[in-house]
């Protein structure tokens, strides 16, 4: 399947917020996040993603027809120095998982800035460390390493045009 990755705007917030809540959600099983009364789960930065022009937030659609296949947040706040951008969040809905819509979506995100990248998988997550690692080693070519929580690599090139097919 071709997919497009979108540079998420105030037009797309609402879906953005459905698709962190899904990711929260899915989440919760393990990192103890709860939810609130609202029914929703807190995420205190999700406003920054549209007021901090530093941080970026992207819709993962298919080519045809724009169907929202999942999503990725990331900025330049990152745990450990000297990496300059961080994933934050990243979900590919469960239908469109293991199809490689998920290593070509982050592969995309990380040709978005050059230089030294950060990903910390959800904490107590396998399938989120076992994913990351496969990413991650098949960008760099060498097999990942974890410190603290938290793969570190370098990205060489970025690419031209953010909203790119793949």
């Amino acid at each position: 399947m071709e997919i497009k990755l979108d540079r998420a705007g105030l037009p797309d917030r609402e879906l953005l917020f459905r698709l962190l809540q899904y990711s929260l959600y899915e989440e919760s099983a393990w990192d103890g996040n709860k939810i609130g009364n609202d029914g929703l789960f807190a995420y205190p930065w999700f406003d920054d993603y549209f007021t901090d022009p530093a941080r970026e937030a992207y819709l993962i659609r298919s080519q045809a027809g724009g169907t929202p296949l999942g999503f990725a947040m990331v900025h330049p706040y990152p745990l450990t120095p000297p990496s300059r951008r961080s994933v934050a969040e990243f979900l590919i809905l469960p239908p469109y998982r293991r199809q490689g819509i998920g290593l070509s979506s982050a592969l995309a995100c990380f040709r978005t800035h050059p230089g030294i990248w950060e990903v910390a998988p959800s904490y107590g997550s396998d399938g989120a460390l076992r994913f990351w690692e496969a990413v991650i080693g098949t960008y760099t070519g060498e097999t990942p390493r974890i410190q603290d929580g938290v793969f570190r690599f370098s990205v060489d090139s970025p690419l031209t045009n953010a909203a790119n097919t793949i």
